[in-house]
């Protein structure tokens, strides 16, 4: 692989993603927004294209990680080579800190109209529901097992298109967020959390609530966690037909 090209990929497809990931809950949640109200279907669903889209443009230039866990875990297994770890990681983390910027350049009036601090820093960052550090990391552990797992399942498809491999991914995205959701937002990406929460720390907003650094680990580690869980069972499991 040629490391600018899976640098830069990564980079744009994450800020693209985050981009429309985030920029779905300020156009849902934020004042004055046309769409202001339309709900966790909404936001789920548009979550899911989020992915979806750079998953398209950029899955042949560098397998469209755009997830540090995902990079991890792939390298853990020997399906990406160590030398582009740091790489990958980099243009994620910058990708993502760029496409919540953007976001807040856009929706920076509608920021000025909302009061509740609360639902400014959900247009940038996860928290849960209810707070709970173990059961928290647990949630986002799993719910990145489910990811990577099956992402790792779509191999098993013989003669699947690549087109194909990312509408199932799209989905998989989607039936997360359906299922645990509500739980705690559903980072299952530490770039996707971690690079607007640094950047919405970072940003010049009236009354916006602390950007809670003390919760910040939990999208880091757990999904970090559920990735190296999810490749390891893939490569223990049995996997030859039965019959």
């Amino acid at each position: 692989m040629n490391v600018t090209s899976c640098f830069l990929a990564e980079l744009v497809g994450t800020a693209l993603l985050i981009l429309l990931g985030n920029g779905v809950v300020a156009n849902v949640l934020l004042e004055k927004s046309g769409m202001k109200g339309g709900g966790s279907v909404q936001i789920t669903f548009a979550w899911g294209l989020a992915v979806l889209l750079p998953a398209f443009v950029f899955g042949a230039a560098s397998g469209a990680h755009f997830n540090p866990a995902l990079t991890i875990a792939l390298a853990a297994d020997g399906s990406l080579a160590p030398s582009l770890v740091g790489w990958y990681i980099a243009g994620q983390m910058l990708g993502a800190g760029i496409g919540a910027f953007l976001v807040w350049a856009l929706y920076m009036r509608h920021f000025e109209a909302t009061e509740d601090g609360a639902l400014k820093r959900a247009c940038f960052c996860t928290a849960p529901s209810i707070p709970c550090l173990p059961c928290n990391f647990l949630s986002e552990a799993v719910g990145t097992f489910v990811l990577v797992f099956a992402i790792k399942g779509i191999a098993q498809v013989q003669g699947i298109a690549g087109g194909v491999s990312c509408l199932l991914v799209f989905a998989i995205i989607v039936s997360i967020g359906m299922s645990l959701g509500g739980l705690t937002g559903y980072a299952i990406n530490p770039a996707r959390d971690l690079g607007p929460r640094i950047v919405y720390a970072l940003l010049p907003m009236k009354n916006k609530a602390p950007a809670n650094w003390r919760y910040a680990w939990v999208p880091v580690l757990g999904p970090i966690t559920g990735a190296l869980a999810a490749v390891w069972l893939y490569k223990v499991f049995p996997w030859p037909a039965c019959g």
